[in-house]
Parts: C-alpha cells; structure tokens; sequence
C-alpha cells in the first residue's frame, strides 16, 4: 500500500483531549507529515486556514461541536476535504451517520499507526490539489 507523500500532505489534528492531539501530532511527524492541532472543531474553523489542509483527522466527541457535526457543516458549507474520524466509543448508528455523511474513514480508538496510514492512504485519493504553487 503507498501513502500520501508527506512533502504534499498537510494535516489538521482536532481532538479536545491534548494527551492524543500531543501524541498524534507526533506520530505523524515521525512519518514526516506537517500537522497542526486544534483543541476543538471551532477552533479549526474560526482558525481561517482549511484551506491550508489536505485533511482533517479529528475525534467524534467533543465539546462544542462533534466531529462529525464538523464533517456536516463541511459539506453544508461546499467543502469537501477528506476527513478522519476517530473514537473511542464505536457505536454502529454513529459510524453509519459519519460514513454516509462522507467521513473518508472510521477508526476506533486505539489504533494501530498503519490502521491511520492506510485511512490516510484511502483518504488521499480526494486531497484537494495545492494551486498555490
């Protein structure tokens, strides 16, 4: 399985735990990825730089707005850049919501790296192009 190339993949982390945003970003970079993290999914939003992102990993439950209430106003707004979600409560009804809502990928937390770099993988096929070049 290839992955994305890290020189052309730039990540958001939103998790409101900053034990896992701490960690994440780590790993991540540890692969060679750039990633910046985000306390919460308003916080990504009111940053002003989705633009900036290939995609977005973040957790489904959290304060404010949920993961995938993020996923949601996403797409309501146009934007259709790939996004992860993680959890560590997989109920089947919230999978199915994210999935149908357009999630690239589900995962349950913990996860393996290679299960977040095959979702990465999958999710690659959408990146948006950087025309900022």
């Amino acid at each position: 399985m290839s992955y994305p190339d890290p020189q052309f993949c730039n990540l958001a982390i939103v998790d409101d735990d900053e034990a896992v945003r701490v960690g994440l970003r780590s790993l991540l970079r540890s692969y060679g990825y750039a990633a910046n993290a985000y306390d919460s999914a308003l916080a990504l939003l009111a940053s002003g730089s989705l633009g900036d992102y290939h995609c977005i990993i973040t957790d489904l439950q959290m304060p404010g707005m949920s993961g995938v209430e993020l996923l949601e106003q996403l797409r309501r707004d146009g934007n259709q850049l790939p996004l992860i979600l993680m959890t560590a409560f997989p109920e089947p009804a919230l999978r199915k919501r994210a999935l149908s809502s357009g999630a690239s990928c589900f995962l349950s937390k913990p996860f393996e790296a290679n299960e977040l770099l095959r979702c990465l993988s999958q999710a690659s096929g959408s990146f948006p192009t950087n025309d900022k070049e």
